[in-house]
């Protein structure tokens, strides 16, 4: 007798390319299920999710500019909220994925420790802030992965060039070419001599950025000294750690890594806020606050993976699992296709249990 595959939609952003690790993933477990791509960002959206049955949604947030991050975000709020259509990662990790305003915003209301973090719509306000402010401190851009819109403000000068710029100029400072920090330039050419297609897309990408500055308000968060910061990673039941170190100022787009064993105690922080919140799709990106404890300083259901494995332990690849309330080491390769394999994994298990639960 066939098994009857699960039913599955990825929902793609308005990057045309932009959800192929989830097609390949589904590819992989093609034995358990299939699935059609769905344009989110299109006119007929919801006439083409509807088409036909499915058991659930894969999502890919976009997370190139302001209007489609906040497109993207009101069509899953429908999905989820009005229709009950079961999602992954959830609206919650999407809500929160490249919204540093709204994850401040989170972090404070649920008491989650981070970094102080103030958000300011008034240039007066935030004028005023800079006058007393402890210096250096952090300014973000709202969107803004691998570092592209951190910069270390460490005057008020600067501060005040920053505000002008923001609310009467160009739009806030923030990297919208090639990430020079990350190194690897001989093998990103070589990439763009065999498939010289993809110059035109990310020329495009770059275009598309610096038409697109944040303008209107500004986020300026606590310096918090360092030298690296661990990100832990969840998908569904196992979890990572790693350090991304320092580079110039920032952690974040270095691509520098090293891999000494996490710590337990890390482990049990981000188990603790991704427990509570249903949250099965995360990359933490946490401080060490002076032996004080930990600061969340971002959190993302979406990352990129320059390794082949997301940690090492006794410089072997492999996971950690919660078992019988112990933390057990488990050697093998988990963070294959940037570990969409493993989130596709989960939802199929996480399915099938909720299946044989109904029964």
């Amino acid at each position: 007798m066939a098994v009857k595959k699960i039913k599955v939609i990825i929902l793609r952003n308005e990057l045309e390319d932009d959800h192929n690790l989830w097609i390949k993933a589904c590819d992989d477990f093609n034995d358990q299920l299939e699935y059609r791509v769905v344009n989110l960002t299109s006119n007929d959206w919801l006439e083409e999710i509807r088409k036909a049955p499915f058991d659930v949604l894969l999502a890919k947030p976009g997370g190139l500019t302001a209007p489609f991050k906040q497109l993207y975000d009101e069509r899953i709020y429908i999905l989820r909220v009005v229709l009950g259509y079961k999602i992954f990662p959830s609206p919650l990790e999407i809500f929160i994925y490249e919204n540093k305003r709204f994850l401040s915003s989170w972090l404070k209301a649920n008491n989650i420790p981070h970094p102080n973090t103030d958000v300011f719509y008034d240039s007066g306000e935030a004028l005023d802030y800079i006058q007393s402010a402890a210096y250096p401190f952090v300014a973000k851009t709202n969107i803004g992965a691998s570092g592209s819109g951190v910069k270390v403000i460490r005057s008020v000068s600067e501060a005040k060039e920053y505000i002008e710029e923001t609310f009467r100029g160009r739009g806030a400072p923030q990297r919208t070419g090639p990430n020079r920090d990350s190194g690897g330039f001989i093998k990103r050419g070589f990439h763009y001599m065999i498939h010289p297609s993809d110059i035109s897309k990310k020329l495009s990408i770059y275009k598309t950025k610096a038409s697109n500055r944040q303008k209107g308000f500004v986020i300026f968060q606590k310096y918090i000294e360092h030298e690296f910061e661990w990100r832990v990673v969840r998908i569904g039941n196992s979890f990572f750690g790693h350090k991304k170190l320092k580079t110039g100022e920032k952690t974040s787009g270095s691509l520098l890594k090293n891999y000494d064993d996490p710590p337990l105690a890390i482990l049990d922080f981000v188990k603790e806020i991704t427990d509570k919140y249903g949250m099965y799709s995360q990359a933490v990106d946490i401080f060490e606050d002076g032996g004080e404890g930990y600061l969340v300083n971002e959190m993302q259901c979406i990352f990129g993976q320059s390794d082949p494995y997301q940690m090492l332990v006794g410089g072997k690849p492999g996971r950690y699992c919660y078992l019988n309330n112990n933390w057990v080491f488990e050697e093998g390769d988990f963070a294959k296709n940037a570990c969409f394999n493993l989130r596709v994994e989960f939802v199929i298990n996480d399915l099938l249990t909720a299946k044989s639960q109904r029964r």
